[in-house]
């Protein structure tokens, strides 16, 4: 495993460091590659961080594509909607020039001409993500990678880009990026904060079944994963 696991006193300090790092990994795609894309999760954990990103002038934001790790099927004024809590706290200011990519197509239910639909939407994206900023449930699931879920073992493995997903702990039905599309990235990131999910994180990098904690499958996955915590 290449895990750098680095704790912050606070959750402002950690919001800081980690936009600092995030605007690094987005100014040098933009340097290379003419453009960058970054995936973030949703969930109240992130407010912080979207907020100080966000406010970040130094960044040509007009190149810069934002998309969800993963969403809720809901729409945009949903309050569950991962997608709303981007738009309100991150894509403000110098960031709303930035083009956001939802995941949601539309309907009540995630059907295979809807994913496809979103699929067609994300293939505009390039194919390397400049940062991926990962959080990560009590329960060891990541993205929408849920123990339990019917699609676990496609979403864990297929290239993608999506698939939806169904399980016991996600509440409504869900769509994810595959584990493969998360891992083009220049930059991924753990973002955890408590004890709680500290002790999650120490015993999904012990042994056991990827499908009893699926954050292993990224702990095991080779690639590089920056773990950014605080109390």
């Amino acid at each position: 495993m290449s895990i750098e696991r680095r704790s912050f006193a606070d959750k402002a300090t950690l919001a800081k460091e980690l936009a600092e790092a995030v605007a690094d990994r987005i100014r040098a795609a933009i340097e290379t590659r003419g453009v960058a894309a970054i995936a973030v999760s949703g969930g109240s954990t992130p407010a912080r961080f979207f907020q100080a990103l966000g406010k970040t002038k130094d960044i040509d934001w007009s190149k810069v594509m934002v998309t969800l790790v993963d969403e809720r099927w809901v729409d945009e004024t949903n309050d569950r909607s991962n997608a709303l809590l981007v738009n309100e706290r991150m894509l403000q200011g110098p960031a709303a020039t930035a083009r956001f990519f939802p995941l949601y197509s539309g309907g009540d239910e995630p059907n295979e001409e809807q994913i496809a639909k979103t699929n067609a939407l994300l293939a505009q994206l390039p194919e390397q993500f400049a940062a991926v900023v990962l959080g990560m449930g009590s329960d060891g699931h990541t993205a929408s990678f849920f123990p339990g879920g019917d699609t676990l073992e496609q979403a864990l493995n297929e290239a993608g880009p999506t698939v939806s997903i169904r399980a016991p702990g996600a509440g409504e039905p869900r769509i994810t990026f595959t584990l493969p599309r998360l891992l083009q990235a220049d930059g991924l990131y753990l973002h955890i904060e408590g004890e709680e999910k500290a002790a999650v994180l120490d015993t999904a990098l012990g042994e056991g079944p990827v499908e009893d904690m699926p954050i292993r499958a990224v702990l095991r996955s080779g690639h590089a994963v920056n773990v950014y915590w605080c109390p």
